[in-house]
């Protein structure tokens, strides 16, 4: 059996008697309020031999398609179920010895942003992870530690598509109240109206990192110190990319000039669950480029739950299935990669965590230049020179 440990930060409200040691987290926001955020780690454990067997499973058609990462994530929830959690305390209230309670003041954030910084000084990069609609906690658990895997294994193609690894990632998971259920109308109704709020959570998540991140220089430079040059990445799946688009909004309230904090180096969308015209003037998530170096949208055509978003939810064209409405306005820092020729079947909508794709965006991770044709299985498509097609 092998030990897994995953960092979080959720919006959800706790089950069990003790917050601070939970059963886990359920499907509706925190009773302190749908803004209020728990930080935290977890332990789970999973067979050595199943682990590896789907890290190397191979698609029947084209063995060079190396990684099950969707059947990862289901036997990693199931583990999850039973994690060993922990929470960062806020506050703790302790006896001194005069036999007193004294409460002892803390930052949970700080607390967990220290260890992460910690785990990146060991040269890993951090990929925060926010999931989309109808994921349980445990399912969240085990889509965000499939992810970490799948980025971290060796590369099982022929053309190795990361040539000596000098770094893995660490992913970081934000967990939002997704109802996890299978009631088509109301479930996502329900979880669209959570996750706009969510993005006030995440909102204050990214504004806690920047106050963190400011102080770090602060002390470096007193103390002489160099920071570590990893990196922060962030990875948003279907709805969770609608999480993050309400984040925006929140971000601009709370800061004292116009100016977003650049805190991500490349940031994924991953079948976005938001409107296709989502970067054009005067829309929600035209300025989210301020916030990174480099934005990457991934569709797929044949997305099944797209099509059910947009043809029965009322919705309009997604971003996540045909691309942006008008991909030759994109700000230079947006590309868009189409994975509608090697996605079908079971991963129609759940791709990142999949082979090709999942190697195409750990090459990005690993800074492989965009058209280096000798490692990528992608194309540039004759449309635009931010428009790519993997083959």
């Amino acid at each position: 059996m092998a030990q897994y440990t995953l960092y979080f930060a959720t919006n959800r409200g706790h089950e069990g008697k003790d917050r601070w040691h939970p059963s886990g987290y359920g499907p509706g926001f925190s009773s302190d309020g749908y803004d209020n955020l728990r930080f935290g780690k977890l332990t789970i454990k999973a067979d050595t031999d199943d682990v590896k067997k789907l890290l190397a499973q191979t698609e029947e058609k084209d063995p060079r398609r190396t990684g099950n990462g969707e059947k990862l994530a289901g036997l990693l929830g199931k583990a999850a179920e039973k994690a060993a959690i922990t929470a960062f305390p806020d506050s703790v209230t302790q006896a001194n010895p005069d036999n007193k309670k004294v409460t002892e003041q803390k930052n949970a954030s700080a607390d967990m942003f220290r260890e992460i910084k910690a785990i990146m000084e060991e040269t890993n990069d951090v990929l925060v992870y926010i999931h989309g609609f109808n994921v349980s906690w445990s399912e969240a658990v085990g889509s965000a530690l499939a992810l970490e895997l799948m980025l971290n294994r060796p590369s099982q193609m022929p053309a190795n598509p990361v040539p000596d690894k000098q770094k893995s990632v660490k992913v970081i998971l934000f967990s939002w109240p997704s109802d996890g259920k299978m009631i088509p109308w109301r479930s996502y109704t329900s979880d669209r109206k959570d996750a706009r709020r969510s993005g006030e959570a995440v909102g204050r998540a990214i504004l806690k990192l920047r106050d963190f991140l400011i102080q770090l220089r602060v002390d470096a430079r007193k103390q002489e110190q160099r920071l570590c040059k990893q990196s922060m990445h962030l990875l948003c799946h279907s709805m969770g990319n609608y999480v993050l688009q309400n984040s925006l909004d929140k971000l601009l309230e709370h800061l004292t000039s116009n100016h977003l904090p650049r805190l991500f180096e490349n940031i994924f969308m991953c079948a976005a669950d938001v409107d296709d015209n989502v970067f054009e003037n005067g829309k929600p998530m035209v300025r989210l480029p301020e916030i990174c170096r480099n934005v990457y949208i991934y569709s797929n055509r044949g997305d099944t739950a797209l099509k059910i978003s947009d043809a029965t939810k009322g919705n309009p064209d997604r971003l996540g299935h045909d691309g942006p409405s008008r991909p030759q306005a994109l700000h230079h820092k947006i590309n868009q990669i189409d994975c509608s020729n090697i996605v079908t079947g079971f991963v129609e909508h759940s791709y990142y965590l999949w082979a090709t794709v999942n190697e195409d965006i750990d090459q990005t991770l690993h800074c492989i230049a965009e058209d280096d044709q000798s490692l990528r299985r992608r194309r540039r498509k004759a449309d635009g020179l931010n428009v790519w097609k993997l083959t």
